[in-house]
Parts: C-alpha cells; sequence; structure tokens
C-alpha cells in the first residue's frame, strides 16, 4: 500500500529546508524604513534564498495529512512529522485501528527506509531477532524496516522459510499445548473455529504464515493489538508488529516470498 499509510521517508529525504534570514539582512532593513521623502530610497536587494522558496511549500496541492482546522492553501506539509502520519488513526475492512501514541514509542520502532546492504533478493524478508527488527528488502543497498516484538515462539525457530499463504483479519486459534496450559482457551480452539477476527484478535489486522520445505513452521508474522509489546521480548507470539505496519507489510509482500530469520 504505497498511499499516504505506506509513504516512505525516501520521499521527504530530497526536500530543502530553508530559512528566511532577509530580515537580518542590514540592506533589507534599510530599503524598509528608508523615509521617502528628500531622501533616495535604496534600492531593493536581490531575493535571498529564502524569498526563493518561503512560498514553496504554501501551494494548493500541498497534502494537509488529514489534520483537523488546517488549510492546504496556507499550511506546509511538513507541518507535521511524516512518520505520525503513517500511524494516525485508520478504517480498514469496517475495523478502526486507533493511531498510535507517538510520545510513549521508541522513534526506532517506527517504520522507516534505511540503508542495508546484503546479498538477499528484492522483496525478502529479514527478522533480526536480536535487534528487534524486521526488514523487507527493496534492493540497491536499501530495505523498508520495522520494529517486532517476538514472543519464545518468536526466538524458537530461525532458518529461511517461505510465505506460504497471508490473511486479512485472520482468525486466531490457539495450539493445543496452549489450549492444555489454559482450559479457558477451549472454545476458541481449531474444532470451535477459534477466535473471530477484531481489534482484540491476538493476530491483529494481518498475519502471514511461515512455512519451511513444504511443513508449516508455526511461526507467524502478525500485527498486534497490545502496541507496548512491538521492540521488546513479550511471553507469548510469534513476531509482533504494529498494525499499521503489518497492513503495510502485507500489501508490499507477494505470497511465496522468502523469509531468513537470523
Amino acid at each position: 500500500m504505497l498511499a499516504a499509510t505506506g509513504l516512505s521517508l525516501s520521499l521527504l529525504g530530497g526536500c530543502l529546508f530553508v530559512t528566511d534570514t532577509s530580515r537580518m539582512n542590514p540592506d533589507v532593513f534599510a530599503s524598509e524604513v528608508t523615509p521617502v521623502w528628500g531622501l533616495k530610497t535604496a534600492p531593493p536587494p536581490e531575493p535571498s534564498i529564502g524569498d526563493k522558496f518561503k512560498n514553496l511549500f504554501t501551494t494548493s496541492r500541498v497534502q494537509s495529512y488529514g489534520v483537523p482546522g488546517t488549510d492546504p492553501m496556507t499550511t506546509s506539509a511538513f507541518s507535521v512529522p511524516p512518520q505520525k502520519a503513517l500511524y494516525e488513526q485508520m478504517r480498514d475492512d469496517g475495523h478502526t485501528i486507533n493511531a498510535l501514541p507517538m510520545d510513549r514509542i521508541d522513534r526506532r520502532f517506527l517504520r522507516q527506509e534505511v540503508d542495508y546492504p546484503t546479498s538477499e533478493r528484492p522483496g525478502t524478508i529479514v527478522v533480526d531477532t536480536k535487534a528487534h527488527y524486521l526488514y523487507l528488502i527493496e534492493g540497491n543497498g536499501r530495505a523498508m524496516r520495522y520494529g517486532v516484538g517476538l514472543g519464545k515462539q518468536g526466538f524458537a525457530w530461525q532458518g529461511r522459510g517461505t510465505i506460504q499463504f497471508k490473511r486479512k483479519w485472520p482468525r486466531w486459534t490457539p495450539s493445543d499445548d496452549m489450549v492444555g496450559r489454559q482450559p479457558d482457551l477451549r472454545h476458541f480452539a481449531a474444532a470451535e473455529g477459534g477466535l473471530e477476527p477484531g481489534l482484540n484478535n491476538p493476530l491483529g489486522a494481518r498475519a502471514l504464515y511461515i512455512f519451511q520445505n513444504g511443513k508449516d513452521t508455526l511461526y507467524r508474522i502478525h500485527g498486534t493489538p497490545d502496541w507496548q509489546s512491538v521492540g521488546k521480548a513479550v511471553s507469548s507470539g510469534c513476531v509482533r508488529m504494529f498494525n499499521q505496519d503489518v497492513i503495510d507489510l502485507y500489501n508490499r509482500v507477494s505470497e511465496r516470498a522468502e523469509i531468513v530469520v537470523l
């Protein structure tokens, strides 16, 4: 999904931010305060770089990123941090995903494009379990990086596999072992149809299912309603992502994509 939710920081990296310093220019000051009677008005100075660029981002083409009360005629697109725009409240298949509290999240774990030299082919997923990062290889030494939370299942499998299939708003079915430990989960077991999709479903908005040599590894990449678990080691689960991020990843990754877990 390469819409506003999928906007990469590389699109913003080449923009030129220029501070208008013309008010500190003595020639400008003199031309503005020189009396008009009896004196020759000082000629206006050549436009400064600030003069040339100060209105660059105030046209009707600028997107306001949906901020209430903003006027696209007068508001710069850069008045809202681009990463914040990626994690605003969103609607998806009838579900409302709340905005993330950006002031409570370590910005290292927010979605961003980064340098990542690798021999892996573009489209490959690399999960770095030590750093709590997931990389989607783009090629040319670049990758999209996401923060992830890892449960004990997430540390239990390493190697190379394949995204066998992926699902939007998946049902959750606890394993037989989990049901054995927590009998109250029995009515969510596979035989009962699992837990219906929704905001409280442990798999979140999307799930990607990892197979190796045609067999299910029981290893999943999935969203989570528990945003605080991203970037941490938690008690259960595989690879957890912010719901906004797992939706973005889902739209970028094809089925049968390769995955490497380090």
